[in-house]
């Protein structure tokens, strides 16, 4: 797929890049029996306040179901449909229909076509778009929409252009190898597709213009150093005033920009063998 500029007619347009859904099944419409309505909160809770900052507003759009887990048709052979436009996602997604007649949405790998054949089983041909367990793929091959607990479905490399590399199987784990160089140990007996999360020139896109943004349902943002002292720890002064603090902080007063928020001593360090500059994990 294709980012391609827009020509500048009008200075809302001089920064705008956009998509060319080439890879997209031209005419499908999305499957209704597989969508719900999504709900717009605005950021706030049931009680009506707000806790996340930046949303509200946005256009509407449908919610469609996504099958990360695919083993309730295990061994069933599916086609995939169409590859559809995801709204509420990064990705492209794949419209599957199986022998026995049902219907499911799936992440789209990079590089899959309507027409094609696809399977989920504990063993099967390491193919793009297949799915199995992690002791069935050989070491080498990019892995997406991997497990990290039996029966969880998948919760690693879900996003545009994600990909996990295979390394090995060690015992009962399997060795996987994520996007920020960090070698994880993963159950062998869970599940992951075979390829790349579709959409890989999503980090080339430009918005372009503020209005874009809120179409997408984010609202402004203000800087802390142009509010009140009792609305942000970098408020208050006259002018174009620095912060006054060693370091910046958050409206709640932690510590922000570079702050390690990992704890020490974490339960999942176990699982880890390189982290995400080169280091070796020292096993206690």
């Amino acid at each position: 797929m294709a980012v391609i500029k827009v020509k500048p007619e009008r200075n809302a347009r001089r920064n705008w890049s956009k998509y060319t859904f080439e890879e997209l099944t031209k005419g499908k419409k999305r499957e209704k029996s597989l969508c719900t309505y999504k709900k717009e909160t605005g950021g706030r809770n049931n009680n009506g306040l707000l806790t996340v900052r930046h949303r509200g507003a946005g256009h509407k759009r449908m919610l469609r179901t996504i099958d990360f887990d695919q083993t309730d048709k295990l061994n069933i052979e599916g086609r995939v449909t169409a590859v559809e436009y995801d709204p509420n996602r990064t990705a492209y997604i794949m419209l599957i229909t199986y022998k026995d007649g049902a219907k499911r949405y799936q992440i789209a790998p990079e590089g899959m076509r309507d027409g094609k054949k696809i399977i989920c089983a504990n063993k099967a041909k390491v193919k793009l778009g297949n799915r199995m367990k992690l002791s069935a793929i050989p070491a080498g091959f990019q892995i997406y929409n991997v497990e990290l607990a039996r029966g969880n479905g998948g919760q690693l490399c879900r996003s545009a252009g994600a990909s996990a590399k295979m390394v090995g199987v060690d015992g009962n784990f399997a060795q996987v190898e994520l996007t920020s160089k960090e070698i994880r140990l993963i159950p062998k007996d869970c599940f992951a597709s075979i390829g790349q999360v579709s959409n890989i020139e999503h980090g080339n896109l430009k918005i372009g213009k503020a209005g874009r943004k809120r179409w997408m349902g984010k609202r402004p943002e203000v800087l802390g150093k142009a509010m009140n002292p009792c609305d942000h720890p970098h408020g208050g002064g006259k002018g174009g005033t620095p912060i006054g603090l060693k370091h910046p902080k958050t409206p709640w007063g932690l510590p922000a920009l570079g702050f390690k928020t990992r704890k020490r001593k974490n339960i999942t360090d176990k699982f880890r063998i390189r982290d995400r500059r080169g280091k070796e994990i020292k096993k206690k």
